[in-house]
């Protein structure tokens, strides 16, 4: 079930509330949600607790942001159906068409259980609202290690923010490369990124930012060496930490106060070389 225009519902319910989408404000320090520069137009689309910036060009999200309330997260049964978001296009998403027949997965970006908090009827909407193609993009579908701890990050980083409120922004998107292969007039991303922020207490007593930036890269999953993609079921997800500074330059997107607090310190390192693998959730570097 997807939230449409001001909170009416595909099933002609009306929702108990417009979507208010992501919260700039939420861990007490601003972060606004990043944005790629350039003023390309982008759909604004807020849903509950969660707001996707969808490319109409690419046909998939330029960013995405949601506010996870670690303390008040529900664990409820996995509901909702993929579906189009009335409010755009359908020609501006990338819809079932493009996960049909083949080996591909389609990739919740914001994840179906971070903005399930609050209420049960809050979180359960929340969840199912995740279900938008508009939050989606293109997966390999060859599930090992490095997709698995790609996907519990935002746990391991609530866990560590439990010393404060347990209250934690996450900011995730395909890396939207000129270069990705084409498929069904989709660019098949070759990677991802994400970062996740929170607020700690400084030595002064004043909450701080900080911020730690990740990039998931399936390159070596994906096969367009015939002109059509196909998915290496013997390949590897990588996933690294990587300076959110890099995580900028590599997608355009202005990440704002999220450069300087990223708790990775500087190294003599440049470029990729400086990108830190993950093989698990103890190599994350949090602080």
């Amino acid at each position: 079930m997807t939230l449409g225009v001001g909170g009416a519902r595909q099933d002609g319910r009306v929702a108990d509330a417009t979507p208010a989408g992501y919260d700039d404000g939420f861990l007490g320090i601003p972060v606004p949600l990043p944005r790629p520069v350039g003023g390309a137009r982008l759909h604004d689309l807020p849903y509950p607790r969660f707001t996707v910036l969808l490319d109409p060009v690419r046909r998939l999200a330029a960013m995405t942001g949601v506010n996870i309330d670690g303390a008040t997260l529900r664990d409820l049964p996995r509901t909702g159906e993929w579906e189009l978001d009335p409010r755009v296009p359908a020609s501006d998403q990338t819809g079932p068409a493009v996960y049909a027949d083949n080996d591909l997965d389609r990739g919740h970006l914001v994840r179906r259980r971070d903005p399930g908090w609050g209420t049960v009827a809050e979180a359960r909407a929340a969840t199912e609202a995740t279900f938008s193609y508009a939050n989606a993009a293109p997966q390999a579908g060859a599930f090992n290690q490095s997709k698995e701890l790609w996907l519990g990050l935002e746990d391991h980083v609530l866990e560590y923010a439990d010393t404060t409120d347990r209250r934690v922004s996450v900011f995730t998107a395909p890396v939207l490369a000129a270069d990705d292969p084409p498929y069904r007039g989709v660019g098949i991303p070759r990677r991802f990124f994400k970062v996740a922020a929170w607020a700690s207490e400084g030595e002064d007593g004043m909450p701080r930012l900080e911020a730690a930036g990740f990039v998931l890269d399936q390159s070596d999953l994906i096969d367009d060496a015939q002109g059509v993609v196909a998915v290496q079921r013997l390949g590897a997800y990588r996933t690294f930490q990587v300076p959110i500074a890099d995580i900028e330059a590599l997608t355009g997107v202005d990440l704002g106060p999220l450069v300087d607090a990223d708790v990775l310190q500087p190294t003599t390192l440049r470029g990729e070389d400086a990108w830190l693998p993950l093989r698990a959730a103890d190599d994350v570097v949090l602080g």
